[in-house]
């Protein structure tokens, strides 16, 4: 056959080819990286619900759920839910907030607001009324940096320091003796 002679070389190279690829692991395909939100979804779901809480929404948005000036004092600790009874509706949960100790009459008379707007959250009335914890906010509170001094002050200081050759030195220098005096 005369055709024949030419086409078993390149069936023979193909079966080496497949054969010598076989041997290697396949190249990695590109990597695309998941957030890690994605990924502890399911245990952060979890630990949620052992909570009471059937979305952590309510947890993770409530700044913007209960408003910042309740936020700022207070957060959902858990939801206890009654148990429910055959043929009767499910009756409300009770949402416990972990409020700071001056704060919590504050909030107490603020429960009305506070039950507005979680259900309005929801959608439905899920909460029935508020149970209260006095302790710390599990997050740490945010840290007010003072501003720079004021600049008439750094220029008193700066005039008290006497001769000290380097500019930049007497500048820090006196930035730094006008913000100990503010304090």
């Amino acid at each position: 056959m005369p055709g024949h002679d030419g086409e078993e070389p390149v069936a023979q190279a193909m079966e080496c080819y497949k054969a010598t690829m076989a041997k290697f692991p396949p190249k990695p395909g590109p990597i695309s990286a998941k957030p890690l939100g994605i990924l502890l979804n399911d245990v952060f779901a979890e630990a949620y619900a052992k909570q009471g809480f059937a979305a952590r929404e309510l947890v993770t948005r409530w700044a913007q759920i209960a408003g910042p000036e309740i936020a700022a004092h207070a957060e959902p600790l858990k939801m206890q839910w009654p148990r429910p009874v055959e043929g009767q509706p499910q009756e409300p949960a009770t949402l416990v907030l972990r409020v700071e100790g001056p704060m919590a009459l504050e909030i107490q008379h603020s429960a009305d607001v506070i039950l507005e707007r979680v259900n309005r959250f929801f959608g439905w009335n899920a909460v029935g009324k508020l149970a209260f914890r006095q302790a710390p906010l599990s997050r740490p509170r945010r840290t007010v940096r003072p501003g720079p001094p004021d600049p008439n002050l750094v220029a008193k200081v700066a005039e008290g320091l006497g001769e000290i050759e380097d500019e930049e030195l007497k500048t820090a220098l006196a930035r730094l003796g006008a913000a100990i005096k503010r304090n």
